[in-house]
C-alpha cells in the first residue's frame, strides 16, 4: 500500500482536525529542541572549557582534542539507541518512545552538571563524563526517528516536506538555546567563578526543559499511519532485520546523504569555536554570537527549504545544499582568518543557514519516504545514526587534528570538507526522488 493511498486515507482526519498536524509538528519541534539543547551544550562546553576541567594535565590543544573525542563518543551510542527505540517504535508506537528518549536525555545532561572534575577525582572525572555522554547519544539515537515520523506521518501528503522540517528546527533552536544560556551564564560572572561552578548551571537547567517537553508530548496522538498497523496487528516481527533486507540501498544512501549535512554542521557549531579562539585568538563571545545568529536565521531557512522540496522535489534542494557547502569550504577560513567578527559571522551564517539548511530542511521527509511504515522508525534511525559516527562524530576531531598537524595552513580542512560534500552528492544522485509519495509498506 503506497503512501499516496495512505495520504488519501488520512483525508478524513485532516478535514475534521485541520490543525492537528500543526499541533503534532509543534510538539515534535519542542521535544527535539530540548534534546538538541542537551546534546549541543556538551559540544559548546567541549570547545571552550572541558579541556581545562577534565584534561588539565595536557597541552591545551591536546586537551581540546580529547574533549572533542568525548564529544564524538556520544555518536557511537546513537546507532544502538536507534536500534532499540526503532524496534519498539515500530512495534509499540512512536509516541511512547519519545517520552523515554526525552527523559533519559534530560537525566544524563543534568548528571553532567553534577560531575566532579579532575581536581576532585582525577581520571575518574573523564570516565564519568564519557558515561554520561554515551547515555546522551543513546537517547538521541532514538529521538530523531520518532520525532520526524510523528510530524511526517501526521502531515498532509502534499506538505510532508514542510511539516517534516519542523522537528528539524530543534537542532538550530537547541543550538541557539544552548549557546545563549552558555553565553548568559558566562557573561554574568568572572572566568574563575564560571570555571569553578557556573558551567554547571546550563546542564542543570535541562531538567526544567524536560518537564515542559514531557507535558507537551502527552497532548498529541499516536501517528495515524502506525495506528493502522497497530489496529491490524501487521507488525514486522523484527523491524530492523526487515529494514535491512527490504531497503538496504535506502539505508546506505541515507547514510551517504548525511555526510555533508552532519559533518559540516559540527565543524561550524563546534570546531570553529575552538579554531577561532585558540588558533586565531579571537574573543570567545564574538564567535558564540556568530553561531547564535546563524542558528537563529536557520530556524527560518530550514522550513523554507522543506517547503521548497514539496514543490521542486527532495533531491534538487538537497543537492544544492551539498554543492553550496562545498563551495564555502575555502571562503570559511579566509573570512575567519581576517579575525573580523562581522566577516566571521557571514561565513558561519552562510554555512549553516544556507548550505546546511538546504540539506536539513527536506531531510526528514526524504529519509522517511524511503521506507515503509512497518520498518520506517528502524530504517530512518539506522541510516541517520550510523552516518553520525563517521560524519558528525569525527569531523571536529579530524578538523582539529588537521589544524594541529598542518598549522597555520587550513586548506587540508577545506579539502576534507569537500570530500564530505562529494560523498553526499553521489548518494543523493543515486537516490530515488520521493516527493510523490512514500515507499510501499514492506
Amino acid at each position: 500500500m503506497s503512501t499516496r493511498a495512505n495520504g488519501e486515507g488520512l483525508s478524513t482526519l485532516e478535514a475534521s482536525q485541520p490543525s492537528h498536524h500543526v499541533r503534532v509538528a509543534i510538539a515534535s519541534l519542542i521535544g527535539t529542541a530540548i534534546e538538541w539543547y542537551d546534546f549541543f551544550l556538551y559540544g559548546t562546553a567541549a570547545a571552550l572549557i572541558f579541556n581545562k576541567l577534565f584534561f588539565p594535565t595536557v597541552d591545551p590543544m591536546v586537551g581540546t582534542l580529547l574533549a572533542f573525542a568525548t564529544f564524538g563518543i556520544g555518536f557511537v551510542a546513537r546507532p544502538l539507541g536507534g536500534l532499540v527505540f526503532g524496534h519498539f517504535g515500530d512495534t509499540i508506537g512512536r509516541k511512547t518512545m519519545l517520552y523515554l528518549t526525552l527523559l533519559i536525555m534530560g537525566l544524563a545532561t543534568a548528571a553532567i552538571g553534577l560531575l566532579p572534575t579532575y581536581d576532585t577525582v582525577g581520571v575518574w572525572a573523564a570516565a564519568l563524563l564519557v558515561a554520561c555522554r554515551l547515555i546522551q547519544g543513546f537517547a538521541l539515537g532514538g529521538e530523531w526517528g520518532g520525532a520526524v515520523l510523528m510530524a511526517v506521518e501526521h502531515a498532509p501528503s502534499h506538505k510532508k516536506g514542510f511539516y517534516g522540517s519542523w522537528p528539524q528546527l530543534g537542532a538550530p533552536l537547541g543550538l541557539v538555546l544552548g549557546t545563549l544560556v552558555f553565553s548568559i551564564v558566562s557573561g554574568m560572572m568572572s572566568n574563575n567563578q564560571f570555571n569553578a561552578w557556573g558551567w554547571r548551571l546550563p546542564f542543570l537547567f535541562s531538567m526544567i526543559l524536560v518537564i515542559v517537553g514531557l507535558w507537551i508530548r502527552f497532548t498529541v496522538a499516536e501517528s495515524p499511519e502506525f495506528q493502522k498497523i497497530k489496529d491490524t496487528k501487521e507488525y514486522a516481527r523484527i523491524p530492523i532485520i526487515n529494514a535491512i533486507v527490504t531497503h538496504p540501498k535506502s539505508i546506505l544512501l541515507a547514510m551517504g546523504a548525511r555526510f555533508a549535512e552532519n559533518g559540516f554542521f559540527y565543524i561550524y557549531a563546534a570546531f570553529v569555536l575552538a579554531y577561532a579562539t585558540q588558533a586565531l585568538g579571537m574573543n570567545k563571545q564574538d564567535i558564540l554570537n556568530g553561531v547564535l545568529i546563524a542558528a537563529f536565521i536557520e530556524t527560518f531557512t530550514i522550513p523554507a527549504f522543506g517547503a521548497l522540496s514539496d514543490k521542486l522535489g527532495r533531491r534538487p534542494v538537497y543537492i544544492f545544499g551539498a554543492i553550496f557547502s562545498a563551495i564555502m569550504s575555502f571562503p570559511l577560513f579566509m573570512l575567519l582568518g581576517t579575525k573580523s567578527p562581522p566577516l566571521a559571522w557571514i561565513a558561519i551564517v552562510l554555512g549553516l543557514a544556507v548550505g546546511h539548511a538546504a540539506m536539513y530542511g527536506p531531510q526528514a521527509s526524504f529519509f522517511s519516504e524511503l521506507f515503509g511504515t512497518k520498518v520506517r522508525y528502524s530504517g530512518v534511525s539506522l541510516g541517520y545514526n550510523l552516518a553520525s559516527i563517521f560524519a558528525g562524530a569525527l569531523s571536529p576531531i579530524i578538523a582539529t587534528w588537521l589544524m594541529s598537524t598542518y598549522k597555520p595552513a587550513t586548506w587540508p580542512i577545506s579539502v576534507y570538507m569537500m570530500i564530505l560534500a562529494l560523498i553526499t552528492l553521489v548518494s543523493v544522485y543515486f537516490a530515488l526522488e520521493t516527493r510523490s509519495g512514500m515507499t510501499n509498506d514492506k
